[in-house]
């Protein structure tokens, strides 16, 4: 009896294991993106309509873009840029506006976070080399200052299209953000600098994205950005 009892504790033992195992191995679809998967297609993968979409968008040989989630439809995209786009799409078939319009804010939060914070690892898969260049310049200048920036991003009001390219193999889509956020900068004993806490500031930027769509990465990275009172950075 004491054999049998062991025995049986540890067959007990391994079937516990195993379904541990197999709880951990396996994906819920709820698990946090990073920088790498943000610009995939969220937006279809368990959407009973994206294949619809999808269909839609390529019979005939007519690429239309979709309706995104924030209204931008095609009418209200420059007739240029909507060519641009639809030879976009037609080289890459898995590019649909709404999925890089939903990539884009993402990437606008984490890139806003991330600098804020100085965290230059987290921005550099996100940034073109320049732009991380000038990015990780600005953060070591405030650092050797004794400042530190505290930016709260209160939302994003709008994310809409502005302009779109395609120059050989790469293709650049700038989007127009229009948000809202809280932002100061502090010295070393937390006396504010600049900005002030208790004010919701709104920011317009104009950011653009490249990507080469021959390639199975489906992220976009930024390389420019431009505001009303800067030129733009490259």
């Amino acid at each position: 009896m004491q054999y049998f009892d062991i025995f049986l504790f540890a067959l007990i033992a391994v079937f516990l294991v195993l379904r541990l195992r197999g709880v951990l191995g396996r994906r819920t679809g709820n698990e946090k993106q990073g920088p790498s998967d943000i610009f995939g297609r969220q937006s279809h993968d368990n959407d009973a309509n994206g294949a619809q979409n999808d269909q839609v968008a390529k019979q005939d040989n007519v690429y239309r873009l979709p309706e995104n989630a924030n209204g931008q439809d095609a009418e209200n995209v420059p007739s240029g840029t909507f060519a641009t786009l639809q030879k976009i799409q037609k080289s890459d078939p898995n590019f649909t506006q709404q999925d890089f319009l939903n990539g884009a804010r993402m990437a606008f939060e984490m890139i806003v976070e991330y600098f804020a914070k100085g965290d230059k690892d987290g921005l550099n898969p996100l940034l073109s080399a320049e732009v991380y260049k000038n990015f990780a310049a600005a953060i070591d200048a405030r650092a050797e200052k004794g400042e530190h920036e505290e930016t709260t991003l209160v939302g994003i009001k709008s994310a809409t299209i502005h302009d779109a390219s395609l120059e050989g193999r790469t293709a650049y889509v700038t989007v127009k953000f229009v948000s809202e956020e809280v932002s100061v900068i502090r010295n070393d004993e937390g006396d504010v600098v600049s900005g002030d806490p208790n004010k919701v500031i709104e920011a317009e930027d104009l950011w653009t994205f490249a990507r080469n769509i021959e390639s199975r990465d489906p992220n976009w990275q930024l390389v420019a950005t431009e505001t009303p009172e800067e030129e733009t950075t490259e």
